[in-house]
């Protein structure tokens, strides 16, 4: 086994999740489920080992810069989440460039429509559904349930999302100014309603931002200044800043063996269950 957590910061996530040590008190029970009608619209389902449901959900969006990625890598956090009582869904979701925005916010909206239809199926409580995403990942979340065009074309049960937290999210990023954003939202002629922080109201879900001071890619800022908004508009909403932690150091701290690095973990399932 690789030790200490700074290596392991810097191995490629399929090796960081092929290695590390994943949280035996839950298990992988179904595989590449399909909800929705695109190849890319299926997810992997983790319960918990023990105990009795039905359980609270969490969908989780994986990161990619909303253009790479997938749900295979993101095994220890499917593990680390139902490990503590709850039925996680890790799903895929169409990518730029072969899908541009917004895809990738509908599909988000479309697992957590199917999480609100079909959790029971698999022991889940589909009433009550939380919402989680890293990065890119946070960023489709927040959109898909703040826009409220989204679920509202699915006909969803919107009242069975009960909260959502962000881990590093870009939620207020113009004007663009990275060769990321500009290729994934420069042709859209809308810019101003890209964005999260000019969605947010008063009747959104609670929301939880978690962040790391020392993150490079996605700063702060997204943050501070999304969890500024909501409060002003009267939602509920909590902030909390890592002191040191990097943009992917966030994420791993949720693995077993770097949750020592930040409260990851710890906050979000404080979180979820102060809202269930």
């Amino acid at each position: 086994m690789i030790a200490g957590g700074l290596l392991y910061q810097y191995l490629p996530l399929e090796t960081f999740n092929l290695f590390v040590s994943k949280d035996q008190a839950s298990t992988q029970i179904r595989q590449n489920v399909a909800y929705g009608p695109d190849a890319r619209n299926v997810l992997d389902i983790y319960a918990p080992t023990s105990g009795k449901g039905p359980w609270p959900i969490i969908v989780f969006v994986h990161g990619g810069s909303w253009s790479s990625g997938n749900k295979n890598p993101y095994e220890f956090v499917g593990r680390a989440l139902s490990a503590q009582g709850f039925l996680t869904l890790v799903i895929n979701y169409r990518l730029h460039p072969e899908h541009p925005y917004p895809a990738f916010v509908e599909d988000a909206a479309l697992a957590m429509d199917w999480a609100t239809r079909h959790g029971a199926e698999f022991g889940g409580d589909q009433n009550r559904v939380f919402v989680m995403g890293h990065s890119a990942g946070a960023y489709n979340a927040a959109q898909a349930i703040l826009d409220k065009t989204y679920l509202a074309k699915l006909g969803t049960n919107t009242s069975a999302i009960k909260a959502v937290a962000s881990l590093a999210g870009p939620l207020d990023f113009l004007p663009l100014d990275s060769a990321i954003s500009i290729s994934v939202f420069g042709k859209v002629a809308n810019l101003p309603d890209t964005q999260p922080i000019n969605h947010v109201r008063a009747d959104a879900p609670p929301f939880l931002f978690l962040h790391g001071t020392a993150d490079k890619t996605c700063f702060p800022k997204n943050s501070i200044n999304m969890d500024k908004a909501l409060r002003a508009v009267g939602a509920t909403s909590t902030l909390k800043l890592y002191d040191g932690v990097s943009h992917v150091g966030i994420l791993l701290a949720l693995a077993k063996p770097l949750r020592g690095s930040a409260p990851t973990l710890d906050d979000v399932i404080s979180f979820f269950r102060a809202q269930n």
